[in-house]
């Protein structure tokens, strides 16, 4: 079984900063890709952020030079910092990885509980 939990959201003034962190844990052998996706009411889920094991980022049109993501492949954890943040921001944040579990071949995508941020005007 794997598990992905969240910490970091909250409340926060327009132009603060949070840090959102996902730990992933239990029988895992290999994590690809993580990422952070966000659904605010009445909307679709979108995403956020992603990385690859090796680094490599990509970033939706609307966080790009606010948010960074990074991550600690020795913890198996992810991060969102997010910086300059906007009332537009307010969602329910999900941490998601693509994880190998021990003794399979298949990758299966996973996601955490979320996490409400809340960025008042």
């Amino acid at each position: 079984q794997v598990q992905l939990v969240e910490s970091g959201g909250g409340l926060v003034q327009a132009g603060g900063s949070l840090r959102l962190s996902c730990a992933a844990s239990g029988s895992i052998f290999r994590i690809d890709t993580m990422g952070w996706y966000r659904q605010a009411p009445g909307k679709q889920r979108e995403l956020v952020a992603r990385i690859a094991t090796g680094g490599s980022t990509n970033y939706a049109d609307s966080v790009k030079g606010r948010f960074t993501i990074s991550r600690d492949n020795a913890k198996n954890t992810v991060y969102l910092q997010m910086n300059s943040l906007k009332p537009m921001d307010t969602a329910v944040y999900y941490c998601n990885a693509e994880v190998q579990p021990r003794g399979t071949f298949i990758i299966n995508d996973y996601w955490g509980q979320g996490t409400q941020v809340t960025v008042s005007s």
